[in-house]
Formats: structure tokens, sequence, C-alpha cells
């Protein structure tokens, strides 16, 4: 029997005008994405977006504020994806061991905000970095209407 729902986390760390993102097979017309993953069994939320951001980008982080709570219904199975805020504690930008996961990182890169687009990213989603996360703490419903 599958899973009825999958709880997955993202992070986002802006600095200076530029956002963190990974480069991994996200869908056919885009390549780069936000870090983060499945919440695993016995972790907390914040516990599970610290341990992915590490995993994936180097970092060692802490949450700020939560962004945004979102479904991705027609996923198999289907998802609750939640979004937070973080902050850099140290560390510095290195690609995972990829040693078990089946979607490797090829990259990791901190990537203007202006230029999200040229990566892949929605209008939508760039719109709402520059704004400042407007709505910050929210639900959202479908993924899509945060642009991602």
């Amino acid at each position: 029997m599958s899973e009825l729902m999958q709880v997955r986390v993202t992070g986002i760390i802006v600095e200076n005008d530029h956002i963190l993102a990974v480069k991994q097979k996200v869908t056919a017309g885009r390549e780069w994405s936000l870090p983060g993953g499945r919440v695993e069994r016995g972790e907390t939320l914040e516990q599970a977006v610290i341990r992915e951001m590490e995993e994936e980008t180097g970092i060692a982080t802490k949450v700020i504020k939560l962004l945004y709570v979102c479904d991705k219904p027609d996923a198999d199975p289907s998802l609750l994806h939640i979004t937070f805020l973080l902050e850099r504690l140290h560390g510095e930008l290195r690609l995972p061991s990829n040693e078990f996961d089946r979607n490797p990182i090829q990259d990791v890169a901190m990537i203007p905000v202006h230029r999200l687009e040229a990566y892949g990213f929605s209008e939508k989603f760039m719109k709402l970095v520059q704004d400042g996360f407007p709505e910050a703490g929210s639900y959202q419903g479908l993924k899509r209407n945060i642009g991602l």
C-alpha cells in the first residue's frame, strides 16, 4: 500500500539579492530547484529542513519563519509542501555525496533573484521573492499558486 501523503520541506536562503538553488532534474523544462526533501519519521519540520539544507548544500542554517504551506495532490503520493525562510549560520557551498540519490544534485549556487526565470523558475515565484514573500505564514492551496 502506498503512502497517502508525503510531507516535504523546502528552505529558502536569500542573501544580497541572490537565492540558494540546487541543479537537479525537476521537470522536462527545469533543472534548478530549491533545496529540500522529505520529512523522515521522528523528525520535526524544523529538523528536516535544517538536515536537508546541510545534506544538499553544505550550509548550516536556522529557521527564520514559515513562508508557505501548499498541496500537490496530483503527485504520487500526494504532497504537503512546506516552505521556510532560513538564515545561513556557517558553512561553504558544496555538492552533496549523492551516493544514495536517484536524482543527484549536479550543482549548488546562489542565483541572482532577478535571473530566476533564466534558471527555469516562474515569474510568479521570482516576484514573491522580490516582494519579500507577501502572505508569509499562510496556506496557499496548490503549490503552483506560489509559482513552484
